[in-house]
C-alpha cells in the first residue's frame, strides 16, 4: 500500500508512519511543521521518518487546496489517514479562525481529493471532546452527542458529518476515531503529563485544574495506532440494518462509522500524577485550581464496538505508559 499520512510530524502521525515504515509499507507523510508547540520537536520526529525507507515528506497546509490536490494526483494513495488539525481545547478560546481554517477548511480539502482520486479508505481523527458533557458513561458511538462545548470539538463533529455527506454521496469509506487523552513517548508539550514532567524536573509547581478530581480515559499512543492500524484495510461497508426511523448515530446506509480508541478505563487525575511521580522519583508541588472553561469532569469509552470491527484491545495501562514516557523525556532531554 501507500499510504498517506496528514500530520505525519505530529504525535500520533510520527508513531503511526513509523510503524507503517518498519512493516515496509510506502508512507507519503503532509506536514507543515507550523509553531503551535516546538518545532524542533517535530523535525526530530520527521528525522526519524525520513530515516527509514519508504518515507517520502510533503510540507503542506491543509488549507493549500492546490498542494493537496497535487500531491493526491501524484501519489494516488491506496488508503489516507488525516491527523493533521489544529489540536488542543484551551487554545481554541484564543485563537478560533485558526481551527475553522486548518480543521474545516483543510479537511474539505482532503475529503475533495478523495473525490477526485478515491482511496480505498479515508480514517481521520476525531474526539472525545465531541460527548461533551454528555451524562451516560462510559460514552458509546451508539448515544447521539448532539452539543459540543467547545470550537474544538465543533470542528471535529463537523468533520464526522463532512465525512458521512462524502460517503453517502460519492461512496469514500471513512471512519472517524473519537480518541480519548493520548499521552506517551514524543508527546505533544502543551499536554498534561509534558508539562507536569518538565515543571516537577525544574522543582516549578504545577497547576492541576478541578483540583486533580477529574478524571480521564488516559491512552497510552501504541493502543491508538494498533486500532488504526487494524482499521487500514477493514474499510466500512453500508449498514443494511440502518434505520432512518431509529437511526443509530455510529454507522449509517453508507459507507461511514465512527469507533471509539481509548483504554476503556478512567483514572483520577491525582492518581495520574502520583503515577508520575513515582516514576520521576520526585514530589510534585499543587497548585490545585477550579475547572477550566471548556473542560469536563470525566471521560470513560465504551470500546465494545471497536472490538466487535476491530478486535481491538488496549494492552498499556497508565503505570507501564507513564514510565515509558518518564524513560523518553530523559533520554530525549537528557535529565
Amino acid at each position: 500500500m501507500t499510504i498517506l499520512v496528514t500530520g505525519s510530524a505530529g504525535f500520533i502521525g510520527f508513531h503511526l508512519s513509523r510503524r507503517l515504515l518498519e512493516r515496509g509499507e510506502a508512507v507519503v507523510g503532509l506536514d507543515n511543521l507550523n509553531p503551535y508547540y516546538d518545532p524542533t520537536l517535530k523535525a526530530a520526529r520527521l528525522a526519524i521518518l525520513e530515516g527509514l525507507p519508504g518515507y517520502r515528506h510533503a510540507r503542506l497546509d491543509l488549507e493549500d487546496r492546490d498542494g493537496v490536490a497535487a500531491l493526491f494526483a501524484e501519489t494516488r494513495p491506496t488508503a489516507v489517514v488525516n491527523l493533521a488539525a489544529q489540536a488542543g481545547v484551551r487554545y481554541s478560546l484564543e485563537s478560533p479562525r485558526t481551527y475553522v481554517d486548518s480543521n474545516v477548511v483543510g479537511f474539505l480539502n482532503i475529503l475533495e481529493a478523495c473525490r477526485t482520486h478515491p482511496p480505498g479508505h479515508l480514517l481521520f481523527a476525531s474526539t472525545s471532546s465531541i460527548y461533551g458533557n454528555h451524562a451516560n458513561m462510559p460514552f458509546s458511538v451508539h448515544d447521539a452527542a448532539p452539543h459540543p462545548i467547545t470550537l474544538y470539538s465543533a470542528t471535529k463533529a463537523a468533520n464526522e458529518s463532512m465525512a458521512h455527506a462524502y460517503a453517502h454521496l460519492f461512496g469514500i469509506p471513512a471512519t472517524g476515531f473519537r480518541f480519548f487523552t493520548v499521552y506517551g513517548p514524543w508527546g505533544r508539550p502543551d499536554m498534561a503529563l509534558f508539562k507536569f514532567t518538565d515543571a516537577i524536573l525544574k522543582g516549578q509547581p504545577i497547576d492541576v485544574y478541578g483540583e486533580g478530581k477529574m478524571s480521564r480515559d488516559f491512552t497510552y499512543v501504541d493502543d491508538i495506532v494498533d486500532g488504526l492500524d487494524a482499521a487500514l484495510t477493514r474499510p466500512p461497508a453500508p449498514n443494511p440494518a440502518w434505520d432512518a426511523a431509529q437511526p443509530d448515530p455510529a454507522t449509517s446506509a453508507a459507507p461511514w462509522r465512527v469507533l471509539n480508541l481509548a483504554a476503556n478505563r478512567k483514572v483520577e487525575l491525582l492518581r495520574y500524577i502520583q503515577v508520575l511521580e513515582e516514576k520521576l522519583g520526585r514530589k510534585a508541588v499543587l497548585n490545585l485550581m477550579p475547572m477550566q472553561l471548556g473542560d469536563v469532569p470525566s471521560t470513560e469509552a465504551d470500546t465494545a464496538e471497536t472490538l466487535a470491527v476491530l478486535g481491538y484491545q488496549p494492552k498499556v495501562d497508565v503505570e507501564e505508559g507513564v514510565g515509558r514516557f518518564v524513560d523518553w523525556y530523559r533520554e530525549y532531554y537528557g535529565v
